[in-house]
Order: C-alpha cells, then structure tokens, then sequence
C-alpha cells in the first residue's frame, strides 16, 4: 500500500485528464442487503455485465443526476469513509423502461439470486431510465487500487465531483477486490457464489480432488459427492450451479439456491478410484447422508 499527499484528490485527477468535474457524478456503492454486500466484491471484479444492470439504473432523484451528466465515477465502499475506485463511464444516453421491463431484464433477476431486493423500487414507476454507460481507460492502472476519502455521511451514496473533495488516501499494489482464498478446510459457498468465483479460486478447485457435502439449509439435509480421477471439484460444483441438482434423484425436487458447498476431504488426483468410493462410503455413514435422513440415494 503506497500512502498519498494530503493534496492529491480525485478532483484533481479528473481534471488533470481533462473532465470537467461539474459533469461528473461518483457514486459509492454500497448495498443494503446483507447477502448481496458479501457478494458485491466478487461480481465487480468478476461479473461486469451483473455490475453494468446494477448501476445502468437508479431511483428516480439519482436519475434526474445522473441525466444532467457525462459522467459516472463508480467507486466501492471500503470501511468507514473510505471507498475504492471501480472505473470511470462515459454516459452514452438512455432508453425509458416500463416498470415490467425493468423488472424482467435477466442481469436484474440474476442479481436477485445474489441476494438484491426484488422489483419494489421500481414497480410504482411509470418509466426507468436504463443508461448506457461505457466504461472508459482513465485511471486504467489504478482500478480497484485506489482508494478515496468519502466526505460527510456515509448514507448519501453519490455526489456532484465539483462539489466535493475527495483526498487521495493510498494506492494499493494489488487488486483490493481479489478477497484471499481461505484454507480449503474453511471453505463454503452458496449456488450463486459458485457462478462468480474469483479466478485464483478456480484455478485452485481445478486442481483438486476430494469428497465435498452440500447442505440444503432449509431442512438441513446432507449430500455427500466426491470427484477423482480427470474430474475436479470445480467441475462438479459448476454441475450443480448449471443444474441444480447434478442428476442426483433427491436433489431434483429442491430449490438449489438454499444448497451450501464444502470440502470434507482433499485427496490425491491419481488416488485409485475405488479407494475414492471408499471414503466416500465412511463420509456417508458417518454422516447419515443416506435417504430417507440424508439426500444420498446409494
């Protein structure tokens, strides 16, 4: 983390590169839901498309804003009064949406699986305003590495640039939305979550191999699975989160957004497979993952 003068601020970084900051509008995102804040991180840096339809539409006082700009300064929080630099956007008009449209859009119900508020904000308004924002390369080097000084309350989420001064806190030398990947044992992850994993995540599950559970949280009933051989836990994760249910009979009448994964034991990629099937078999019983207590049908 390299720390900056007191007298560089994003204002100046703006107009250094020749933007007006009266025609700059930053935004500190930071959602309310509880389920949707853990995830945020990752479908920023992951999911550009799910981060686009989450800031492409607003409620009806930040849209009347963001009309009178060109600009979007999109920013994440980081604690208390700070927030870390996403990207800058070029504002290229917009398209009026009926409340149904809005609602309907795919990325929109996509996001409400990670856990976003449904269609309430909008379904009273007679048109939204969708914006097309075009990402620009200002700051390119620096994206989710820089970090700002958010002024006054933490609850007014966006500001005019030209009417606020935002002081240059730090430059982190690597990607602040890259969250460390924790021991494997520690592990444990949601349907969605498995959609947008970090790519050092995935490199790491392609690798390995093991017996991994799931667990429907609604009743707290277990499925134990392994994956050996040219398969890895990756692959079968990613089985289930396409599926819902991996072709696994008790599986297929549950709803897979309550399923949680885990990896109860790592094995050898070259471990003979019925060996494999071996330790499986003990996680079960010791487990009680058989159906009708557990989901496991053999």
């Amino acid at each position: 983390m390299i720390a900056c003068s007191p007298a560089l601020t994003f204002n100046a970084l703006l107009e250094g590169a020749n933007i007006d900051p009266a025609k700059v509008v930053v935004f500190r995102h930071r959602p309310t839901e509880p389920e949707l804040n853990r995830n945020f991180d990752w479908i920023v840096a992951e999911r550009p498309d799910l981060f686009d339809c989450y800031q492409n539409t607003h409620n009806s006082r930040t849209e009347s804003a963001v009309k009178r700009a060109r600009h979007v300064a999109s920013f994440l929080r980081r604690g208390p009064g700070e927030a870390v630099f996403v990207g800058l956007y070029d504002i290229d008009g917009w398209e009026d949406l009926t409340s149904r449209q809005w609602a309907a859009r795919p990325l929109h119900q996509e996001l409400e699986t990670y856990g976003m508020a449904g269609a309430s904000g909008g379904a009273t308004r007679e048109t939204i305003a969708q914006f097309k924002l075009l990402e620009t390369e200002f700051l390119e080097d620096w994206k989710r590495k820089l970090i700002i000084q958010w002024p006054g309350l933490e609850r007014s989420w966006y500001r005019w640039a030209d009417r606020n001064v935002f002081p240059v806190l730090a430059i982190a030398e690597d990607d602040l939305l890259a969250r460390d990947m924790p021991v494997w044992s520690d592990i444990s992850l949601t349907r969605a979550q498995i959609a947008i994993l970090p790519r050092k995540w995935c490199d790491a599950l392609r690798q390995w191999r093991g017996v991994y559970l799931i667990i429907d949280r609604s009743d707290r009933r277990l499925y134990v699975g392994s994956a050996g051989g040219n398969e890895n836990l990756l692959q079968r994760w990613r089985d289930y989160a396409r599926s819902g249910h991996g072709g696994n009979k008790h599986l297929k009448d549950r709803d897979p957004q309550n399923f949680t994964f885990s990896i109860l034991q790592r094995v050898s990629p070259d471990l003979p497979q019925d060996e494999l099937v071996r330790i499986e078999t003990s996680w079960k019983t010791r487990l009680g993952s058989y159906w009708p207590d557990g989901l496991n049908d053999n």
